[in-house]
């Protein structure tokens, strides 16, 4: 095993006192509005700032929960299936009777839900009608780099001017740092590799993975944040034949849960507190949001804390936190203040090897568990709230489940879910990596660095062998979701000790506490090409935390 300080690998040993020192990390959430308590505190329940709401918001657990359409294949030719998603603006009824303005996949918030199987190939062409460029990426997927939606890889709508290199005015290529707290210009830097395309792009998924949650979203350079805030986002889920036998809750007792938190301008638009509204040419947000934007209203599949009626039976959520910056710790919790056990199956990329019985489920964004609840116990005419305990006020709501009826249920639990999760051991790394997410300056402004170092497209920043396994450590200053591209990963450790029992199974982003360093494991496998590691809290990816990863 050797060590690697190439790039932002290059940072090692970094420790408690550098992460939170003063002029590093200490400083700009000093600007950002966090407290000197909050930052030192084990765990802060919120990293960012909220904005307040300026319509008037409707009662809890009125609105049903809507469940997004399955999107029919326009071609199911040659062993592949193929889709088509217009990108567009639409006005919705989101809070009742205020009519918002979206960005939209196909006209709905959430997009249209794919359903794929595994090894069956999917082609999803996409048409940007939207004002700006656009970027796919399916967050989750183990995808051919052409198709992983690179920052750059823009999809120009009609009459969006183009230059060399596939960059364009107001692309906000590497607008990072610049103007003052802003994130400055957003002609700074080039990217030689970009592959820009007009109008449409046809994104390939072989869908070669386990079974698993999945989400599609637009992944602009240094415009990811306001882009999904403003509803460019929706859910994929991968199944096979060995699931389908376990005899899970299914049908209507499966429910996918788009978790976002957003908030209503007085002319019922979503408000986002970015420099340029139109989001042509200035990236960024105004200095008290530069930790993260954070709303006060809870949406779940874009209703506001909705409630659904349930049978007396075991029920499948497929939980997503598509907020930009929000941590959710779950709990269900019946009218008597009883708790009910939230048993999780599936991480991030698919089952777990056996279930995992929680009490609570902290949510980082970006994060997706798959859990079963019994409402087998409740009563007739009982209602079972969704808190989160991180919230305070509205923001502690989620949403509610009544239980209608009492009927009969021939779903399971099995003791063994899959017998297909990786056994990576600490031997088998070639490599073991050093990372710190912190907050920094850069060009002048204020940001958030990978290594010490802002996100740069021309820059190869870790390079690995197609095949190799290797260890990263990674160290934060503040709530960190650290999300890799292309590959899965098992959690080794927390604070140097053993992981969570929620890190259990292959996960693709892990969240990362205030002054928490934490170890992954992970195969490179699949496909060679140009990848992205990166913070998911969308302020901060937007700010400068991403680094490119080589495949070779």
């Amino acid at each position: 095993m050797r060590e690697d300080g190439d790039g932002p690998g290059g940072a090692r040993g970094v420790g408690r006192r550098q992460v939170l020192g003063i002029g590093g990390a200490f400083g700009l959430m000093a600007a950002a509005g966090l407290s000197a308590s909050a930052a030192l505190a084990r765990r802060p329940p919120v990293t960012g700032a909220g904005l307040r709401s300026a319509v008037p918001l409707p009662s809890a657990f009125r609105v049903p929960l809507p469940v997004p359409r399955v999107l029919a294949p326009t071609g199911t030719s040659g062993g592949a299936d193929r889709y088509e998603i217009t990108q567009r603006e639409a006005t919705l009824e989101i809070l009742p009777g205020v009519r918002t303005p979206l960005w939209t996949y196909e006209g709905t918030f959430p997009g249209p839900t794919i359903e794929a199987r595994r090894g069956r190939p999917i082609t999803v062409r996409h048409r940007n009608d939207l004002p700006v460029p656009t970027v796919v990426h399916l967050h989750g997927g183990r995808t051919p780099a052409s198709s992983d939606g690179y920052p750059t890889d823009l999809v120009l709508p009609e009459g969006w001017p183009s230059t060399a290199h596939g960059t364009a005015p107001g692309t906000g290529h590497g607008g990072h740092g610049g103007h003052g707290h802003a994130q400055g210009s957003a002609h700074g830097m080039n990217d030689p590799r970009a592959a820009p395309t007009r109008l449409t792009r046809d994104y390939t998924f072989p869908m070669e993975q386990r079974p698993a949650l999945l989400w599609y979203h637009d992944h602009r350079m240094d415009f990811t944040g306001p882009a999904i805030w403003r509803g460019l986002a929706g859910l994929q889920i991968v199944r096979d034949d060995a699931e389908d036998a376990l005899g899970l809750p299914a049908g209507p007792r499966e429910l996918p849960l788009m978790i976002a938190d957003r908030a209503f301008a007085a002319d019922g638009s979503l408000a986002y507190p970015a420099l340029d509204p139109s989001l042509r040419e200035r990236p960024g947000v105004r200095e008290p949001y530069l930790a993260g934007v954070l709303g006060d209203v809870i949406l779940v599949n874009g209703a506001p804390w909705p409630v659904h009626e349930v049978d007396a039976a075991r029920y499948r959520l497929r939980v997503l936190n598509a907020s930009n910056a929000r941590h959710y710790d779950l709990e269900a919790v019946g009218d008597d203040g009883r708790r009910l056990d939230l048993v999780q199956i599936g991480a991030d990329q698919g089952l777990l090897t056996a279930p995992v019985t929680h009490r609570s489920l902290p949510v980082a964004p970006a994060e997706r568990y798959d859990v079963i609840i019994d409402f087998s116990a409740v009563p007739v005419g009982g209602r079972v709230r969704v808190v989160n305990r991180l919230g305070s006020g509205r923001t502690r709501d989620v949403m509610a489940f009544r239980v209608a009826r009492r009927a009969t249920d021939d779903s399971r639990i099995p003791r063994v879910l899959s017998a297909d999760l990786p056994e990576w051991r600490r031997s088998d790394a070639v490599r073991v990596r050093e990372f710190s997410f912190r907050a920094g300056r850069m060009r002048g402004g204020h940001g958030w660095l990978i290594g010490g170092l802002p996100f740069d497209p021309a820059r190869s920043d870790v390079t690995v062998r197609l095949g190799d396994v290797e260890v990263w450590r990674m160290v934060a200053d503040v709530h960190h979701p650290v999300h890799l591209h292309l590959a899965g990963f098992r959690v080794l450790s927390r604070r140097g000790g053993p992981p969570s029992p929620h890190d259990a199974g292959l996960k693709d982003t892990i969240s990362l506490r205030p002054a928490e360093s934490a170890e992954i494991i992970t195969r490179f496998e699949g496909y060679r090409g140009r990848y992205l590691f990166h913070c998911h809290n969308a302020e901060h990816e937007d700010m400068g935390m991403m680094a490119n990863l080589e495949v070779i």
